[in-house]
């Protein structure tokens, strides 16, 4: 199977790997230390996996929007942001 269609380069390797790592994290903190639910600041149950799921398609809106208003700016800042945007999702949401 040929791949040659797809811009595959270090950086999307290094991003799918990271997002492999993270899930099988996720799985193991799962199956060592189960979790209940518990509201934060969003007002709703929410599980680790929730918290993730909302950690990363906010990321993915903050490098949209920081594309789309920071225009030649680094994606350095949005990646920043997005750090601690997920921080604070997972410590308060």
């Amino acid at each position: 199977m040929a791949l040659s269609w797809m811009a595959w380069t270090w950086q999307t390797a290094l991003f799918f790997g990271l997002l492999f790592c993270v899930l099988a994290v996720m799985t193991l903190l799962a199956a060592l230390r189960p979790e209940r639910d518990r509201i934060g600041m969003l007002g709703l149950p929410t599980t680790r996996g929730d918290r993730l799921f909302l950690t990363l398609l906010g990321a993915a809106f903050i490098h949209l929007g920081w594309l789309a208003l920071a225009g030649e700016a680094p994606l350095w800042g949005a990646s920043f942001v997005s750090l601690a945007y997920g921080a604070i999702m997972f410590r308060w949401a």
